[in-house]
């Protein structure tokens, strides 16, 4: 059984949805994290809903924190906890994201998923395991689980920005590279990179610029 996902959204400055971006946060965080981005994006993104859902695991000890999934490393959970984290964070996302488009009334290409660290750990699992392939997927500060599997589960290619910070002491800059090379070997035309000069685990300004114009072709604003 899934999980509902709780969510907060920032409604379309014109006052009419053409257009969705799903906030996906990083471990420890929650959807209003990355909800106030909405406040700088939606003016250039006027028919755009915004919407943030908190991940569907809380954290022990950690108030107003949430989970996509256990981190070993970080909360000492085992390599199957893990997993069987990912799988039903899977589940619950693609429930969220199937309930989004009906109560919104629009297709897969007028979405765009924006992740941050684990959320965009989310959002290039899901992504490209869904039938039907969203407008694209924004990728802060993340990496691409399981690359060696992509290539043999992979059902649609929707266009990818990876952006990270070169400085970042939490997810390794590497893995912007080295997603970029994973997609690129499972079939992707669409893979786009940006590198914040000088820029720990975070959106820089320069990086909120890249994915504003990357949002507004793909969704064709």
């Amino acid at each position: 059984m899934t999980r509902v996902l709780q969510s907060g959204r920032k409604e379309p400055h014109s006052g009419t949805t053409r257009s969705v971006v799903v906030f996906l946060h990083g471990y420890g965080a929650n959807g209003a994290d990355l909800l106030g981005l909405a406040d700088v994006l939606g003016e250039h993104l006027p028919d755009t809903l915004f919407v943030a859902p908190d991940a569907p695991e809380t954290i022990p000890g950690m108030m107003g924190g949430y989970q996509w999934f256990p981190i070993p490393w970080i909360d000492g959970s085992s390599e199957e906890e893990a997993e069987r984290g990912l799988m039903a964070a899977t589940d619950d996302l693609n429930a969220y994201l199937d309930a989004l488009m009906v109560d919104e009334d629009v297709l897969p290409e007028q979405v765009v998923l924006f992740g941050f660290s684990q959320g965009t750990m989310m959002s290039l699992h899901v992504a490209p395991r869904r039938e039907d392939a969203v407008a694209g997927i924004v990728a802060f500060s993340g990496r691409l689980l399981s690359p060696d599997l992509l290539k043999d589960e992979v059902k649609c290619r929707p266009p990818v920005l990876l952006v990270h910070g070169d400085a970042d002491d939490v997810v390794p800059p590497q893995s912007l590279p080295e997603a970029a090379e994973a997609l690129q070997a499972a079939g992707w035309e669409d893979v786009y990179a940006h590198v914040m000069k000088g820029t720990a685990h975070g959106i820089a300004p320069d990086g909120l610029q890249v994915a504003l114009a990357f949002m507004r072709d793909k969704l064709s604003l």
